[in-house]
Order: C-alpha cells, then structure tokens, then sequence
C-alpha cells in the first residue's frame, strides 16, 4: 500500500495520496496519533491532508474492515538559505547562482521574484540554479521551496548592461599612461576596463563614469571595452594611439 509522497512539510498541509485495496468508505486516516483529513476517497486510493507533525510517523488507514499496517512518513523541517552568490547578474539571467544552507535536499523551486527556476541539488546544504530573466533591473526576494515548506530571507540584483559614450580623451601615446574618462550607464558594478584588449587599471567615479589608465598599444584606432556584472559594452575604435615622433 504505497503512499505518495512519503515526506512533508512538519507545518502540515501536505496532499498524501495511499493506494492499496479495500479502502472504499475509510473512515479515518491517522499520521501516528494525529488524525488527517480525509479529501477524497475510493476502494483503491484514499486522499488525505496531514496534521502537522515531527519525525517518522506510522500512517494507517481505518475502514469497517479494520486498520492496515503503517507505512512511514517523514516529516520535513523548513529550509535555511545562508549565503547566496553571486548575489546580482545580468536581467536577461542565465548565470549560475549557489546557495547553502540546511533541508535544501528536498528543493523543487527557487523563486527570483516572480520567477522561478528548478534547482540542482548538490547536498542537503548545497543547491545550484540558473537565475531566470529578470523582469526589470533591481532587487528581488529569493525564496526557496522543499517538502519542508518555503524560506524566504536573501535577495538577488538584476543588472542592466551598461552603455559607453566618447571617451575623454581620445588619444594619447602609444607608450600608454594617459587618464581616460569613459561615461556611459550602468558602470556602478564595472569589472573591467580593456583598450584593444589589454587591461587597464581604473577605478568608478560613478554610475556614469569610469576613469581608466591606457596601458601601452599599437598606433592606430582601438575598442574600448567596459564589462561589469551587467554585461559588456564595446566603444568601437573610440581611443587612437599616437605614435611618438622620430628624428
């Protein structure tokens, strides 16, 4: 007489399903001491919702036959959700997303908002899951879902992808060592700052400015490149190296 699901939340409130034969007209259904109530009922299946409870319990099922043999049911605790990392990313989602805490082995849903994903579960204090798209930039509440009920508590940013405008100024020596103001949107959370692909030092005046340091290059035109949690942005050929004068 199988029973379905074998786990629930330790608040109650679960829909159990117990299948076997005979049980038309059950008239009670018992989690160890506690009475369930009873949603549905047929000869081969009876529908119940469980008390609360804690532990394993001993399920049974009266009818004007008698009463079966248990089966077991295992009473689950709430999650906890410790850390989430990283905590922010792009809106268009995608990106991997690690939270632990405890009673996470029975996850089926992480929300992000109103959005939701199904987890990897690597442990009982470890999950996995790939952030959804975002509906706008900003934060939102991240709540976890396990046969144990739902936690709520951390919270994920969406982050748009920057933009670049004209970078101050647009030239300098191809020896490097000239200060750049770069403007644009969105470079609160800038990671990086590369001309022609080489990385250069710079450091976030605000959301609308990065000021970076050209590392030494080649004559010519080059790509400005800006990358934050939010994305990259490319200023095309927007920085000329110079070449010193020869005599």
């Amino acid at each position: 007489m199988p029973i379905s699901p074998s786990q629930g939340s330790t608040a109650g409130g679960t829909a159990v399903t117990i299948t076997g034969t005979n049980l038309g007209g059950a008239t009670a259904v018992r989690f160890g001491a506690k009475l369930a109530t009873i949603t549905a009922n047929t000869p081969t299946s009876v529908t119940v919702t469980s008390p609360s409870g804690t532990g394993t319990v001993g399920v049974t099922v009266t009818t004007a036959g008698g009463t079966s043999n248990p089966l077991s049911f295992f009473y689950v605790g709430p999650p906890f959700k410790a850390t989430l990392s990283p905590v922010s990313g792009v809106t268009a989602g995608g990106n991997t997303v690690t939270i632990t805490g405890t009673g996470l082995s029975t996850a089926t849903a992480v929300d992000f908002g109103g959005n939701s994903a199904t987890p990897t579960v690597v442990s009982d204090s470890v999950l996995t899951v790939a952030v959804p798209a975002g509906a706008a930039e900003g934060s939102v509440s991240v709540s976890i879902t396990t046969a144990g009920g739902t936690s709520n508590g951390l919270s994920y940013t969406y982050v748009g992808a920057p933009t670049l405008g004209t970078p101050t100024p647009a030239a300098g020596p191809t020896s490097g060592g000239t200060g750049v103001t770069i403007p644009g949107t969105g470079l609160t959370t800038t990671q990086s700052v590369t001309f022609d692909g080489v990385a250069a030092p710079f450091s976030v005046n605000s959301d609308t400015e990065v000021v970076a340091v050209t590392p030494p290059g080649t004559a010519g035109a080059v790509d400005v490149v800006v990358t934050t949690t939010g994305g990259s942005a490319t200023a095309a050929d927007a920085f000329t190296y110079v070449a010193g004068p020869g005599i």
